[in-house]
C-alpha cells in the first residue's frame, strides 16, 4: 500500500500545476476492505458506487484525481481511478492505472486542458451538447419512481457480432437508434445526438462534449438505409459539419426539439466515459476480446427506467445487426424491433393473468335460472313500481309468445323503441326468449334516423309507444298489445339457437354518413359478466342503475350486469338523469351500490355530492364511454375513501362488447395523472400493432387491437367494413378487432389509451364519427363542401366542447346556415347536431389538398346582446349574463340555449351556478321546455309570483 500511496502522490504531483490545493495527496487515495468476494452483490454495488461518486472540480480541497483501492475477501482487488476529462484523457488515465497497479514510476501523463478547475460551461461532463434541448422523461421510458443513483449501465444483446471500423460502428448505431426511437416516439423525423472523438486526438478518445453533433433522421422512406448511413459517416468524419452549423450539425439551434438518445464512440475496456449520463439514454458500444459487441445503455433514472433502457438497447443492437445485412435501398420501416420469441412474449403480456373459466350460455337462459333461484327478489324498480324476477320472467315470456303470434321467427330482428322504463327491460328479455335479436332505438332520435335504422336492420316489427315513424312499412306494436296477444297464444317453445347466435344489434356512428349495426352474440354478454363478477364482487345484494340510453351500449352492462347476477336494477327517470341533485337523491333513496357513469356525467354528480349531507351507499363506480382525466377525482376520494368506494376506469368498444380493460383508480393514480386503462378482462386480450400489423414492444404507441371473448360477429350488411376491421388474430385461432384507437402496452401488461387514430371523437360519452356529420351536411343540396371539427374547449371542460361545422353554400342556393343546421337536426341525434354552422367562401386547404383545420376561422355565432334590448327585465339580464359565462358566447334574449352550443352538461352547470348567484331555482325541465332567456325568465318570474 505504501508503494501505491507513493505512486498516487507522484500522480497528483504531475497534475499539481493545474491547481495547488493544500494536502491534496492525502485526500486523493482511499483503501477500503469490502466484506464479500469480488463477484458478490455487495462487491458489485461498492464498485458501482465508486465509479459514480461525483468528482466536483469546483469543490474546495477537491483532488484532480481520486484513487480508491477496493479489497475483497477472496484476495482480489479493484483499483478505481476517477478524473475529470479536463485533467486527464483516457490514455493517460489508463497509463496511470497500470502504473499504480504495478507500483511503477508515473510517466507519459498528458493533461487535457491548461487549467484546473475547468471553466464553467466547459466541463465536458455536463448535460450534453449545448446545441440541443435534452428530453426529459419520455413517455416510453417508464422511469424508476424512486431512482437515487445518477446513472446506471445495462448490458444488452451480448453475442451480436459486428465487423465494422470504429466510425462505421457508431454511424450504424446512430441510424439504428434513430429507427428505434422513431417507433417509440411515433415520429418520422427526429434527432439522435452523437458525441464524436476529439479530432485533435488521433487515438480516438472521447473529448469534451463540444464535439457533439445532432443527427437528423428522416424515416419517411425518402431516405433509404444507405443514405442514412452515409450521412451519419459524414457527420462523424467532418468536424466542420459537427461544429460549424453545417447541414447536419446545428449548434446553437433549438429547432430540433428534444434529444432523448445519444450515441458515443467505442469506449476502451475498463473505461467509464462519464459519471452522469449526458442524455436521458446514452448508448456506449464496447467489444469483448473475441470481437463481440456489447452495447451499454446508460440512463438517467429520473427519465428512463432500467427495464426500458434494457429493452431499448437490445432493440438498437438487433436493428444494427439487421442494417448490416440490408441493401442500401432498404427502407427504415422494414426493420422489425422484435424477434419471434419476443413477439410471443409481448402478446402474452396483453392477456389477463387468471384461470377463470366458464361455459358459453344464452342471456335469457342465465336469467331464467336466476329467476328460478330467487323468484321473489326484486329485479327492476321504476319509480314506485317494482317487478320481481318471477314477474319479469312471466311477463317477458308472455310478450315473447305475443311476438311469435305476431309472426316473429327465430333469428328475426325486432326493434325496441321505448323510453327508459321497466317495460324496456322486459321487452329486451321477451325478444331473446322468442329466440329473436333485439335492436334498441332511442325514441328521442329524429324520425329519419329511426327510419334509417329500421330499413338497414330489416325490422318487420318494432315495439314502441310511437304511433308512426316516418312512414316506415314496419309493424309498430305496443307492449300491452303484445302482452294481450301472448295471453291467447300457445306455450312458447324453448329457444333452439345456441350461445353463438346474435342477441342484439346496436347502431353506432358511421363515417359514411349512415350508422353501422354491431352484431353481438349471447355468449359475449355472459362472458363479460362472468369475467367481472369475481373482481367486482357482484352479488344479488347489489343495486344497479339503468342510467344511459338503451341505444348506448353502456346500458347492456347496466341491465344485464344486474339481472344476470341476481341484483336489482333501478331505472333512472330522464329528468333525474339530467339533474345531478335529483340523481344523488335517487342513489341515496334506492341505496344504489353499483353505479356506471361517463366521466363527464360523474363530474357533475361529484360536484352535487359536495353539497349534499346524505351519505352515498355506492361501493363501486364504473367509469367508461370516454377518456378519464383522473385529476378531477381527488375531491371524490377525499369524501369516499378507496376502502369504502372503488373507482374503476374501463376502456371499451361497442364492437368488443362494452368493456375490454379495467383499472382501479387509487389515490396514487390520481396524483400521478395516469392514462392507464388497466389490464384486459379475463378472456379478453389486447395487442398494440403498427401499420404493418407487427407487434410493438411495451412502451411503443400503435393501434389497439382486441381479441378474445368480446369480439362481435360483424357489422350488419357491411361485409367490406367487417373484413377490414374484424381480422385474423395472429396468435390464436380466433379474430380480433382493429379499434382505430391509439395506445401503448406498458411493461406490466396494462394498457394506456392515447386517443383516436381517425376522425372519430368521444363527446360526453357518445362515440361520434365526424365524417358521418360531414356526409349528412353534404347531402344538403345547398352545401357544396364542408368541414366538421371538435371545437369549443376540446382539451378542457366537456360542457364547453362542441361540434363546429363549416360549409360552402351553392351560389344558386336560396338558403342560410340556419336552414342547413335545421335539416341536419332532422337527421342526426341531438348530440351529433353541430352547435355552430359557419358559411365560408372556400375551405382552407393544405398543400396536399386536405382541409387545414388550423386555418378555419372562429365559428360565426350571430347574436345580439341583451343590452340591445331595452325591455330586458332584471332577471332576464342576469340570466343572459349567466348563459354567456357558461357558454362563452354573447347571448340574446330570444336565442336558443342549445343552438348556442349548450348541452346536457352545460345545462347542469347553468342550474348549479344559478344557485350560487342567489337566482331563482332553475329546474332543468323548465330550461328544456323554455330554452331562451326571455321565455325562461317569464316562467321563473311567474313561479316566483305564485310561489
Amino acid at each position: 500500500m505504501s508503494g501505491v500511496g507513493h505512486s498516487v502522490r507522484t500522480l497528483v504531483g504531475r497534475v499539481a500545476e493545474l491547481r495547488s490545493p493544500t494536502n491534496t495527496a492525502a485526500r486523493a487515495f482511499w483503501c477500503d476492505d469490502v466484506p464479500g468476494a469480488s463477484d458478490s452483490p455487495v462487491a458489485r454495488r461498492r464498485l458501482h458506487t465508486e465509479l459514480h461518486r461525483a468528482l466536483d472540480p469546483h469543490a474546495p480541497e477537491c483532488p484532480p484525481v481520486r484513487v480508491v483501492l477496493l479489497r475483497y475477501d477472496d484476495q482480489v482487488s479493484d483499483l478505481v481511478l476517477v478524473s475529470h476529462r479536463a485533467v486527464l484523457d483516457a490514455p493517460s488515465l489508463r497509463t496511470a492505472a497500470e502504473a499504480l497497479a504495478l507500483g511503477d514510476e508515473i510517466s507519459g501523463i498528458a493533461t487535457a486542458h491548461p487549467s484546473w478547475p475547468p471553466a464553467a460551461g466547459n466541463e465536458g461532463d455536463g448535460d450534453g451538447p449545448q446545441s440541443a434541448e435534452l428530453g426529459t422523461m419520455p413517455a416510453w421510458g417508464a422511469p424508476d419512481p424512486h431512482g437515487t443513483v445518477p446513472t446506471d449501465s445495462v448490458g444488452a444483446a451480448p453475442g451480436v457480432r459486428l465487423d465494422h471500423t470504429v466510425e462505421d460502428l457508431q454511424a450504424g448505431l446512430m441510424v439504428a437508434a434513430a429507427i428505434v426511437l422513431g417507433r417509440y416516439e411515433d415520429q418520422d423525423r427526429l434527432t439522435v445526438a452523437a458525441l464524436a472523438a476529439d479530432p485533435d486526438r488521433p487515438e480516438g478518445v472521447l473529448g469534451t462534449f463540444e464535439f457533439g453533433a445532432l443527427f437528423l433522421a428522416d424515416l419517411t422512406g425518402e431516405q433509404r438505409i444507405g443514405e442514412l448511413l452515409d450521412r451519419a459517416r459524414r457527420l462523424l468524419a467532418d468536424p466542420a459539419l459537427r461544429c460549424s452549423g453545417g447541414q447536419d450539425g446545428v449548434p446553437g439551434s433549438r429547432a430540433h426539439g428534444r434529444v432523448l438518445v445519444g450515441v458515443l464512440p467505442e469506449a476502451p475496456e475498463g473505461y467509464l466515459p462519464f459519471q452522469t449520463a449526458p442524455f436521458p439514454l446514452t448508448l456506449v458500444p464496447r467489444r469483448d476480446q473475441d470481437g463481440t459487441l456489447r452495447l451499454e445503455a446508460h440512463r438517467r433514472p429520473d427519465a428512463v427506467g432500467e427495464p426500458a433502457a434494457r429493452r431499448f438497447a437490445g432493440q438498437v443492437a438487433r436493428v444494427h445487426a439487421w442494417i448490416s445485412r440490408q441493401q442500401a435501398d432498404t427502407v427504415p420501416d422494414d426493420a422489425d424491433l422484435l424477434d419471434s420469441a419476443e413477439r410471443e412474449a409481448v402478446a402474452e403480456l396483453g392477456r389477463a393473468r387468471t384461470g377463470l373459466r366458464w361455459q358459453p350460455a344464452r342471456i335469457d337462459s342465465v336469467f331464467t335460472r336466476q329467476a328460478m333461484l330467487t323468484p321473489d327478489a326484486v329485479a327492476v324498480t321504476h319509480g314506485t313500481s317494482t317487478l320481481t324476477y318471477h314477474q319479469v320472467h312471466t311477463r317477458a315470456t308472455q310478450l315473447a309468445a305475443g311476438l311469435r303470434a305476431h309472426g316473429v321467427a327465430p333469428g328475426d330482428h325486432v326493434g325496441v323503441c321505448l323510453e327508459r322504463s321497466a317495460d324496456f327491460v322486459v321487452c329486451l328479455l321477451a325478444v331473446l326468449l322468442a329466440d329473436a335479436v333485439y335492436v334498441p332505438m332511442d325514441p328521442a332520435y329524429p324520425a329519419a334516423r329511426l327510419a334509417q335504422t329500421i330499413e338497414d336492420a330489416g325490422l318487420a316489427t318494432v315495439i314502441t309507444e310511437l304511433t308512426e315513424i316516418a312512414d316506415v312499412p314496419s309493424s309498430l306494436v305496443r307492449p300491452d298489445a303484445l302482452h294481450a296477444a301472448g295471453a291467447a297464444a300457445p306455450d312458447l317453445p324453448a329457444a333452439r339457437r345456441g350461445p353463438e347466435s346474435p342477441a342484439y344489434i346496436i347502431y353506432t356512428s358511421g363515417s359514411t354518413g349512415r350508422p353501422k349495426g354491431v352484431v353481438i352474440p349471447h355468449r359475449n354478454v355472459v362472458a363479460l359478466i362472468n369475467a367481472t363478477r369475481p373482481d367486482f364482487a357482484l352479488t344479488g345484494d347489489d343495486v344497479w342503475t339503468f342510467f344511459h340510453s338503451g341505444a348506448f351500449d353502456f346500458s347492456v352492462w347496466e341491465i344485464w350486469g344486474a339481472l344476470l347476477t341476481g341484483a336489482r336494477v333501478v331505472v333512472v327517470p330522464y329528468w333525474d338523469s339530467r339533474s345531478p341533485e335529483q340523481f344523488h337523491r335517487l342513489l341515496v333513496r334506492e341505496q344504489v351500490t353499483v353505479l356506471s357513469q361517463t366521466p363527464s356525467a360523474f363530474a357533475q354528480l361529484a360536484a352535487a355530492d359536495r353539497e349534499q349531507s346524505a351519505e352515498l351507499p355506492v361501493r363501486l363506480v364504473v367509469l367508461g364511454g370516454e377518456p378519464l382525466d383522473t385529476g378531477g377525482l381527488r375531491g371524490w376520494l377525499d369524501r369516499h375513501p378507496e376502502s369504502q368506494c372503488r373507482l374503476v376506469n374501463m376502456f371499451g368498444i361497442t364492437e368488443t362488447t362494452v368493456h375490454v380493460t379495467a383499472q382501479t383508480v387509487r389515490r396514487d393514480e390520481v396524483l400521478g395523472g395516469t392514462r392507464s386503462v388497466g389490464h384486459p378482462l379475463p378472456g379478453w386480450h389486447v395487442y398494440v400493432l403498427d401499420q404493418r400489423g407487427r407487434v410493438l414492444p411495451p412502451g411503443v404507441p400503435g393501434e389497439i387491437h382486441v381479441g378474445g371473448e368480446g369480439v362481435a360477429h360483424m357489422y350488419w350488411n357491411r361485409p367490406e367494413l367487417t373484413g377490414s376491421r374484424f381480422v385474423a388474430d395472429p396468435f390464436t385461432d380466433g379474430r380480433m378487432y382493429r379499434s382505430g384507437d391509439r395506445g401503448r402496452l406498458l411493461p406490466d401488461g396494462r394498457l394506456e389509451h392515447l386517443g383516436r387514430l381517425d376522425n372519430q371523437v368521444k363527446l360526453r360519452g357518445f362515440r361520434i364519427e365526424l365524417d358521418e356529420i360531414r356526409n349528412v351536411l353534404l347531402e344538403d343540396p345547398c352545401v357544396t363542401s364542408c368541414a366538421v371539427v371538435l371545437g369549443g374547449d376540446p382539451g378542457g371542460s366537456a360542457a364547453r366542447t362542441r361540434i363546429d361545422a363549416y360549409v360552402v353554400l351553392a351560389p344558386e342556393a336560396d338558403s342560410d346556415t340556419a336552414s342547413v343546421r335545421q335539416r341536419a337536426a332532422g337527421l342526426l341525434p341531438a348530440f351529433m347536431v353541430p352547435s355552430t354552422v359557419t358559411a365560408l367562401g372556400s375551405l382552407p386547404l393544405t398543400i396536399n389538398g386536405k382541409i387545414d383545420a388550423r386555418r378555419l376561422p372562429p365559428p360565426a355565432i350571430e347574436t345580439r346582446t341583451v343590452t340591445d334590448d331595452g325591455n330586458a327585465s332584471g332577471l332576464a339580464a342576469r340570466l343572459a349574463d349567466l348563459w354567456q359565462d357558461i357558454l362563452g358566447v354573447p347571448v340574446g334574449l330570444d336565442e336558443n340555449f342549445f343552438a348556442l352550443g349548450g348541452n346536457s352538461l352545460s345545462a347542469v352547470q347553468l342550474a348549479a351556478e344559478a344557485r350560487n348567484r342567489d337566482m331563482p331555482v332553475l329546474p332543468l325541465r323548465a330550461l328544456y321546455s323554455n330554452p331562451t332567456v326571455r321565455a325562461l325568465a317569464t316562467v321563473l318570474d311567474q313561479r316566483g309570483a305564485t310561489g
